[in-house]
């Protein structure tokens, strides 16, 4: 057993602001050449990801033309997100993230070469297709939290909002060049230069990573190792009530809209009678309307709100989908689409930003993971549904019924508003180290730390709600389980207590405790009238079975 009293913060105190940075121009970051490099890279690279996507719709179309097998690509290519993006968040904060970018993309490229080489072969098969989109889809749900994660070693903090921000121009203007310039390929040359095109694309990324040279991860007995990183990840993720705001209005909104980008090839073809090209502008349109919303996006923002917006790109999206339905002329899809890529970009912006400003450093990977599962898997479920959909009623009603789906969705969900994420998540390092009586083994646990407070009668309401708050930061910081307890024999002293799995664990919950937590533990403490401050005590497990903590 060690003992330790509760400490009061140093030099950086609870409620600490950081020192607030100039603001760097929005195309600063690209007089890094790292990032610039690696931005013009990753463009290419989503330029052809964008192509091979058109040439896999348009094949699987032409092979089967039912409704449902085209959103079954669609599918096949988000469902491994959806399974595999919480262990690649994992991998992206305990790899090599260089090395592990380079591996992906090189299957990739051999995913894309597979489909260039049965095009160009004539032996495409459905299943072919969907199987190899599906392996395509593994490698984009490992890269997608590791890319997000080495911005900032690319550039100057004062720089990363920028950086962001130019990253999500990078995807829109892909997406505005890749699906048009896929489909006018396809229509003059076929699948086969299709694809040979997106192999390119990933030779000339490969070539980008390896000219990196990124210093390796410095690394200390407290590093995480994959499966207690994979647990604390989970952890903060179940106790955390804002993140699970977050991913509720994210479920609902992609699962009803998922049903614009299963159903647009049908859309495009039969309904309207368009050919691949046509397809391919579609989806430009739906990039450059993206690009469009993005340079009003903060406009937007600051007179609407982070709700306000949502439910304004859900509205239009809702008017889209009831457009399309009515099969109007091509000519005037195309202004539609890009109502369609506006709304998009709004969404996904608002949703990613406030995803980034609720989530602390140490887990920001594994969080952003946990949105990317979230995101993904109501796109594969609502791609299915509303692929069997299409094939009862048809294509037009069923664009009907998600339009109606989305606007109650988007109704609904003002009563369950997205946090403001403005409170202070860097670390205050106001927990000193405990007391030991010997060295203490960091696999030894579980442990329990327990605080004993002496709270007046008249305060213990409050200082209960108090400490309920405060919950939730020990669970989000390493608690596996947490409970207060009262003295039957004497009701003014009270006793907090949680469980952290092992010492190790308990020494990172002391580097990951925000200012924001600080500042909560701080209205608790005010409740205490003991002669001084309360006492924290840790006990650790006996070593032999018997009496070990559960």
């Amino acid at each position: 057993m060690t003992a330790e009293a509760v400490p009061t913060p140093d030099a950086q105190p609870p409620g600490h602001k950081p020192a607030a940075s100039k603001p760097a121009g929005a195309f600063a970051p690209l007089s890094n050449r790292l990032f610039a490099v690696l931005w013009v890279a990753a463009v290419l690279g989503n330029v052809g990801t964008f192509m091979r996507d058109v040439a896999s719709a348009w094949l699987v179309l032409d092979l089967s033309g039912s409704p449902s097998t085209v959103a079954l690509i669609q599918a096949a290519g988000s469902l491994p997100i959806f399974l595999l993006a919480i262990p690649a968040g994992v991998l992206s904060d305990i790899m090599d993230r260089r090395r592990m970018l380079i591996v992906i993309q090189c299957l990739l490229a051999c995913v894309s070469a597979a489909l260039m080489i049965q095009a160009w072969l004539g032996v495409a098969s459905v299943a072919s297709i969907a199987g190899l989109t599906f392996l395509g889809g593994v490698g984009a749900a490992l890269m997608a939290p590791v890319w997000q994660s080495i911005v900032p070693e690319l550039v100057p903090r004062g720089e990363l909002k920028g950086a962001v921000a130019l990253n999500s121009l990078g995807i829109n203007i892909a997406r505005a060049i890749g699906p048009a310039a896929g489909g006018a390929i396809l229509a003059a040359a076929g699948a086969a230069a299709t694809y040979a095109v997106d192999v390119s694309s990933y030779i000339i990324v490969i070539a980008a990573l390896l000219w990196w040279r990124r210093t390796p991860d410095a690394r200390d007995d407290l590093s995480e190792q994959f499966g207690g990183a994979l647990r604390a990840g989970l952890r903060y993720a179940r106790a955390s009530k804002e993140l699970h705001r977050v991913f509720l209005r994210a479920g609902l909104f992609f699962a009803c809209a998922s049903a614009l980008w299963a159903l647009l090839p049908i859309v495009a073809g039969p309904m309207l009678g368009g050919g691949p090209g046509f397809y391919g502008l579609l989806l430009g349109a739906v990039g450059a309307g993206a690009i469009g919303g993005a340079t009003v996006l903060p406009h937007l923002r600051e007179r609407l709100g982070a709700d306000g917006l949502m439910l304004a790109a859900a509205l239009v999206t809702a008017v889209v989908m009831g457009i399309l339905a009515l099969a109007p002329p091509r000519w005037l899809a195309l202004p539609v689409l890009l109502g369609a890529g506006a709304a998009w970009i709004a969404v996904l912006t608002t949703l990613s930003a406030t995803t980034q400003a609720i989530l602390p450093n140490w887990v920001r990977g594994r969080g952003l993971a946990l949105y990317l599962t979230v995101f993904n898997g109501a796109l594969t479920a609502g791609s299915l549904g509303w692929g069997a959909l299409a094939d009862a009623i048809g294509v037009p009603a069923t664009l009907w019924v998600s339009a109606a789906g989305l606007l109650a969705v988007a109704v609904l969900s003002r009563a369950v508003p997205l946090p403001e994420g403005e409170a202070d998540l860097t670390p205050s390092n106001h927990w000193p180290e405990p007391l030991t009586a010997e060295p203490v083994r960091n696999d030894r646990g579980p442990v329990l730390i327990t605080i004993e407070y002496r709270v007046a009668a008249a305060d213990q309401h409050d200082f209960h709600a108090a400490l309920r708050r405060l919950s939730e930061a020990r669970r989000r910081d390493g608690a596996y389980a947490w409970g207060v307890s009262q003295d039957s024999g004497d009701p003014e002293r009270v006793l907090e207590w949680f469980f952290v799995e092992s010492w190790a664990e308990h020494q990172r919950q002391h580097r990951r405790v925000s200012h924001a937590d600080a500042d909560v533990q701080k209205e608790a403490l005010a409740f205490h009238r003991g002669d001084g401050p309360p006492r924290v005590s840790h006990f650790l497990a006996l070593e032999h079975g018997a009496g070990k903590a559960s």
